[in-house]
């Protein structure tokens, strides 16, 4: 049967979506990598993969491309579609940005209470939201997608099938070789922290992958508090659910999500809350610049790494990411008033920070 004038329309608007994606990931340089030296650990090094400087602003700028490309090249994705997404914030701001690259309409279901810097970028873009209680997120997507015959992305199902973790330019592939110069090319620990799972499974079957690089390297995950992925880690409980929402905006579930895999992962940290605010305080310090809260729960939980490697004797290095800056939680992270009401401690962990 002859494929209809219809059809052939359809199949000549995604081959033009996908070369305009393709041709905006041409356009855009890789990320820069940071060496950081810090007093006290001479023998240890601290990577920093700077996500932030996406066009987005975020890490999730590489899952949202992702996700397009997996819905147009499925068929799920057509002229018309509108594209309806559940999440927190920077994923619907990237899906957003890629949305009005293609003309489609972008509908983002996000829990009450997100940073209004989030919503106003999503507007930005031309995207909308609705805010709806944490719990709530999942169902109100997939009803808003089915009332308007749209598209819901579903980011905590596919996030860990989207991208191609053989290579390809993914995260750890750029990661791995612009650490190949470096004195500790292989790294000891790659440290990720987890909102739907998909960049740790990328890090973590890459590494098995390359078998050069899995005789060196383990993969440690960083989880807050609220979350119920150390708890699933550790048990293996697929049903655990957490009535709280995570505080750290990006990472952090309530329930185990369909993309997070234990199984790639060597070792998982709870992170307090306290720690990882601390952190992006005391980084911008080190650093000149402000970042996101789940940057705060990365590099503690890398600095924890790099002070077991001391205590042992053990020169190496450990790499982690940036995955936002922290322009967009100057009322939260960065309010004093707000750290105040959260019963937000930072004391203690300053001291440590500084202390090395």
């Amino acid at each position: 049967m002859d494929i209809s004038h219809l059809d052939w329309e359809r199949r000549e608007w995604v081959r033009e979506a996908v070369q305009r994606i393709n041709a905006d990931f041409n356009r855009s340089a890789d990320t820069h990598l940071i060496k950081v030296d810090l007093p006290g650990f001479e023998a240890q090094t601290l990577y920093l993969k700077d996500e932030s400087t996406h066009p987005t602003g975020s890490l999730k700028h590489r899952l949202a491309r992702s996700l397009y490309l997996y819905g147009l090249c499925n068929g799920w994705i057509g002229p018309d579609t509108v594209i309806v997404e559940s999440s927190s914030g920077s994923t619907a701001v990237s899906e957003a940005y890629f949305a009005r690259l293609l003309g489609l309409r972008f509908i983002a279901v996000v829990q009450e209470g997100v940073s209004r810097s989030k919503i106003d970028q999503i507007a930005f873009y031309g995207g909308e939201t609705r805010a709806v209680p944490p719990a709530d997120i999942y169902a109100e997507a997939e009803r808003i997608a089915a009332e308007l015959g749209g598209h819901y992305m579903d980011q905590f199902t596919y996030a860990e099938r989207v991208t191609d973790w053989r290579g390809n330019n993914n995260i750890a592939e750029s990661l791995f070789s612009q650490l190949s110069m470096e004195a500790h090319a292989l790294p000891d620990w790659v440290v990720m922290s987890a909102g739907t799972g998909g960049t740790s499974a990328t890090i973590g079957r890459y590494i098995r992958y390359r078998c050069d690089i899995s005789a060196k390297t383990s993969l440690c995950v960083a989880d807050p508090e609220n979350s119920v992925f150390y708890d699933h880690f550790e048990t293996g409980d697929p049903d655990i659910r957490s009535q709280s929402k995570s505080r750290i905006e990006g990472i952090g579930r309530p329930r185990v999500e369909a993309s997070f895999r234990p199984s790639v992962i060597d070792r998982m940290m709870r992170v307090p809350d306290a720690a990882s605010v601390a952190t992006v305080h005391w980084l911008q310090e080190i650093l000149g610049r402000r970042c996101g809260g789940s940057t705060g729960t990365n590099v503690w939980a890398a600095l924890t790494l790099m002070r077991e490697m001391r205590d042992a004797g053990k020169a190496g290095s450990v790499a982690t990411l940036i995955c936002d800056g922290g322009e967009r939680y100057l009322d939260t992270y960065y309010n004093s008033d707000w750290i105040k009401a959260q019963g937000l401690d930072l004391a203690p962990y300053l001291s440590q920070l500084k202390g090395a």
